[in-house]
């Protein structure tokens, strides 16, 4: 990367704030005051007049974070949380979260997850939308590709995935449809670089659109910060030249994770997750499996490596040591595979970490979280809001 020493300042620079003004800022007094005045009561008026109604809200915060892929990012996030009229107690909380952030490298993002259950959780309409410009690295493709290979290259991503799903016979159990697509452009890349003579299709730019089929088993008993239940989601694309795409493939994902408190009187909680990303046909280089990330087996930069298949399973012990602090544990591994069957413990990729929490809305358990994290290279950190998973 350019002017890496300037970098190396940034980074070191981030890591002092999160671990030395972060800690004392929290410590005031005057947190749940500061959390109050940063907090939109939307439906003030008529939870007044009707105290079945759930108090909706939204949560705006300045977002500072850390990532390897990202650097020093500063911006706004809001958290809207709310229930749709009708709803009661037995449905769980709307989550929208809204997040803009703009780097140190003058690049940006806008990103939304969202997912909103209608009344009595007959309906869930889930799903991302994703606006960046922002750097990358390149590697090359494959499961040994080496450090050496390093290049840093430029890219702009429009990402759309709205997802809408009915309740089924069988209880949490949600099926469903939805469409995707995804446009990268205004690739940057050295003209006599690993990136501009990669035999991978799209890598200079592509257009993924196309349709899901989705299922989504979701029994957690907290969107943001789950203690105990289960969260399944499967989906399985077409994409295709009939939607306006570049290239024609189908791409399957899974994402199964479980929660559970192994002892009733200590606030613990131990979280498993299972990862499975496999594509078939034209794949595009920016829909290959990606291992890495602030998410997904954090350690490795995101698409240290990549291929047409990916797998990773990781599991995290989270301890709360107090009111507001907590910690945790986790490990994990991983590996890419241009096949299912060329899939191999000589190639999976093992990380480990530890992590500072604080709770800064105990009614719907978000957390600030520093991690600290390794693969097989160097340790990484990351500052963000809300659990890995």
């Amino acid at each position: 990367m350019q002017n890496k020493d300037v970098l190396k300042r940034i980074r070191l620079f981030s890591l002092l704030i999160s671990l030395i003004i972060l800690p004392y800022a929290v410590k005031a007094q005057g947190l749940e005051k500061l959390i109050e005045f940063l907090t939109i009561h939307t439906n003030k008026k008529a939870v007044a007049k009707d105290s079945t109604i759930y108090p909706a809200k939204a949560i705006i915060t300045p977002v500072m974070s850390y990532a390897p892929e990202t650097n020093l990012s500063i911006g706004v996030g809001i958290k809207g949380l709310f229930k749709l009229k009708g709803s009661g107690e037995e449905t769980r909380t709307s989550n929208i979260p809204l997040t803009f952030q703009y780097s140190v490298e003058n690049k940006y993002f806008f990103f939304s997850g969202f997912e909103i259950f209608w009344p009595e959780e007959k309906y869930v309409l889930a799903g991302n939308v994703w606006i960046q410009s922002f750097p990358s690295l390149f590697y090359g493709v494959g499961q040994d590709t080496p450090r050496s290979n390093e290049e840093e290259f430029g890219f702009g991503k429009i990402l759309f995935e709205p997802i809408f799903l009915k309740k089924m016979f069988f209880p949490y159990l949600f099926l469903g449809s939805g469409f995707r697509y995804n446009k990268i452009n205004q690739v940057e890349f050295l003209p006599d670089g690993f990136l501009a003579n990669s035999e991978q299709t799209g890598s200079l730019g592509s257009t993924s659109s196309g349709i899901e089929l989705a299922m989504l088993y979701d029994s957690r008993d907290n969107l943001l910060n789950a203690h105990s239940g289960m969260y399944l989601e499967f989906t399985h694309g077409f994409y295709g030249k009939f939607l306006g795409g570049t290239h024609r493939y189908e791409l399957t994902r899974l994402d199964l994770r479980y929660f559970t408190q192994p002892f009733k009187k200590s606030p613990s909680v131990l979280a498993f997750q299972f990862m499975m990303h496999f594509s078939h046909g034209d794949t595009p280089l920016h829909e290959l499996g990606r291992l890495g990330g602030d998410e997904s087996l954090r350690g490795y930069f995101e698409g240290r490596f990549s291929d047409r298949n990916l797998m990773i399973a990781q599991v995290e012990w989270r301890q709360s040591i107090s009111q507001r602090w907590g910690f945790t544990t986790f490990a994990g591994f991983g590996g890419v595979a241009p096949s299912v069957g060329q899939f191999s413990l000589r190639t999976m990729r093992p990380a480990v970490g530890v992590g500072l929490r604080f709770l800064i809305d105990p009614e719907e358990r978000l957390n600030l979280r520093l991690d600290f994290a390794t693969g097989q290279e160097t340790i990484k950190y990351y500052f963000k809001v809300a659990e890995a998973f």
